[in-house]
């Protein structure tokens, strides 16, 4: 069975958001200070380009287990991708208050963090971590 190639780094956090563009520079300082504070964990690069908080163990429908973070982002050319890992079940009605946005399984798409309501972000990305701290205990 194959690896994940996407695992922590020691590449730096700093750098890597400072090397953004000037727009997507301030998205995402903000986002490492929301998912900082709902993870209580420092962030680490995970590969090349996401930014993760904090780590769990998964076991998959297939067997595969492994570890991965609790929260990340990455900074996409044409979105901020949020990685919410708990997925969007029962969010519907947060993500209707959200604003301007897309979803994958477990990935929320932005534009631009003005397009969102910072205090519901804030809410998921709390209500995520929680839900994943309640499966490791």
């Amino acid at each position: 069975m194959a690896e994940l190639k996407t695992r922590p780094t020691k590449r730096s956090v700093a750098a890597f958001i400072a090397a953004l563009p000037d727009e997507r520079r301030r998205d995402c300082r903000a986002v490492l200070r929301i998912m900082k504070e709902a993870t209580r964990a420092q962030p680490k690069m995970w590969g090349t380009s996401i930014v993760g908080f904090g780590s769990f163990r998964y076991r998959g429908a297939s067997g595969r287990e492994g570890h991965w973070f609790l929260a990340g982002f990455s900074p996409r050319k044409q979105s901020l991708t949020l990685y919410i890992m708990s997925g969007f079940a029962g969010a519907g009605a947060l993500l209707r208050r959200l604003g301007r946005h897309t979803t994958g399984v477990s990935c929320l798409y932005l534009k631009r963090l003005d397009d969102v309501d910072l205090g519901v972000l804030k809410r998921l990305i709390r209500e995520s971590v929680r839900h994943l701290a309640t499966l490791r205990a």
